[in-house]
């Protein structure tokens, strides 16, 4: 039977229902596919976000362990300054070993005593050392310092030397060769302090190396003696005040800058506090500390002293690379000398002058702060406690008058 009205017939019905069913299912499986493609982007995103979470967790785990090696490094500058110059760190800890082991009354000898009290100045400057056992960190910082310093100290004293004696030509701070007794103004410092270098004889015959005028470690050279001249009659008599040894000591243990003021005797500087208030600068920038602040120095020690009147020596010579011998004069010898003339005075008399002299050194270098010495009886003494007593003493009186 035909459609007269025009209305769609059964058939297209069919078809067209058939063609909506069709796209449904279309709309279906390609909304499936899209969920099922988010739900991939969602883990992925979860798995790039637990992996930078791991990624930064292994990054700062990273930093704070080069931190501590950074740390430990910069304490480890400390072994060659202040307590040992040529020696091992395991040198140290195996003689406090054997002494441990053997006999308490067994004889000792002199370097086995000097390497023990080295064992006591490291324990000392570093007590966390047994806590951490950082051995490794602390050797490679000790490598370091001595070579960092000897590259500031190169350019340093040669203009400290031509600034004061002003030699024509002046000494060069790249060129090692125009050092030594070649040049007048380091060869003047470097003379031993038993000779005259203004005598033209002396100079000839030490520049020749001839018989009698061999430079040796058994010579104090005149550079350590208070404006570069011992009294022959009382060699002790100004040793180790002499001017450039004070800069140098400076510069490494504090500043160069701070070398600049050696004059004066510690009036107005306090190093120690300034220190303490320099722990960062007006724009919140962290400000590098040197030597003294990284190990807590606050006293100028024997080794310390030893450890830069080499470095001095080394600084003035021809000699282009650190080495423990140097011709005739041996380092290792010398140091060993002026740790001796502090750590193994002869008697009371000779303790209390380098007493004095290392009082003279902390004050030179660190400033007139002494409160951490102050006795309890001179606090107490002073007019705030005083005051405070009185104080008290008057209120104790009132309340027990009628």
């Amino acid at each position: 039977m035909s459609n007269t009205d025009g209305g769609a017939s059964p058939i297209d019905g069919l078809a067209e229902g058939s063609g909506s069913a069709s796209h449904v299912e279309h709309w279906q499986v390609e909304g499936s596919h899209n969920q099922a493609e988010l739900s991939t982007q969602a883990r992925q995103r979860r798995r790039i976000a637990q992996l930078e979470e791991k990624i930064e967790a292994l990054e700062s785990g990273r930093a704070a362990k080069e931190r501590q090696t950074n740390y430990y490094v910069a304490q480890g500058r400390a072994i060659r300054h202040v307590v040992v110059l040529f020696d091992n760190l395991e040198d140290l800890v195996a003689e406090n070993n054997r002494r441990y082991d053997d006999d308490e009354d067994a004889e000792t000898t002199l370097d086995q005593d000097r390497l023990q009290i080295g064992y006591v100045v490291f324990t000392n400057t570093m007590r966390w050392f047994h806590k951490k056992a950082a051995g490794a960190g602390l050797r490679q910082g000790a490598d370091a310092a001595r070579g960092d310093d000897t590259s500031k100290l190169k350019v340093l004293v040669s203009e400290w030397v031509n600034r004061e004696f002003k030699p024509d030509p002046p000494v060069d701070p790249d060129d090692k060769h125009s050092r030594g007794f070649t040049n007048d103004a380091c060869g003047r410092l470097l003379c031993p302090s038993e000779l005259d270098w203004n005598n033209l004889v002396v100079k000839a015959g030490i520049r020749n190396r001839a018989d009698g005028y061999i430079v040796t470690d058994l010579s104090f050279p005149a550079f350590v003696y208070e404006k570069y001249t011992a009294n022959l009659d009382d060699l002790e008599e100004g040793l180790f005040k002499g001017k450039i040894l004070l800069q140098a000591y400076k510069a490494v243990f504090t500043s160069p800058s701070s070398a600049k003021d050696v004059e004066g005797d510690g009036d107005g500087v306090d190093i120690i506090q300034n220190n303490r208030r320099a722990k960062k600068s007006f724009n919140a920038l962290k400000v590098k500390k040197h030597v003294a602040q990284i190990i807590k120095m606050e006293k100028v020690t024997p080794r310390s002293i030893a450890y830069i009147t080499c470095q001095v020596r080394f600084a003035l010579s021809s000699v282009t690379s650190w080495q423990s011998v140097d011709g005739d004069f041996d380092y290792v010898q010398f140091w060993q000398t002026i740790v001796d003339f502090f750590e193994r005075p002869p008697g009371r008399e000779a303790q209390r002058r380098v007493d004095k002299l290392l009082e003279w050194w902390t004050r030179k270098v660190f400033g007139r702060s002494c409160h951490g010495d102050l006795s309890q009886t001179a606090k107490e003494n002073m007019s705030v406690n005083a005051l405070a007593r009185q104080r008290a003493a008057r209120d104790d009186a009132a309340f027990d008058s009628p």
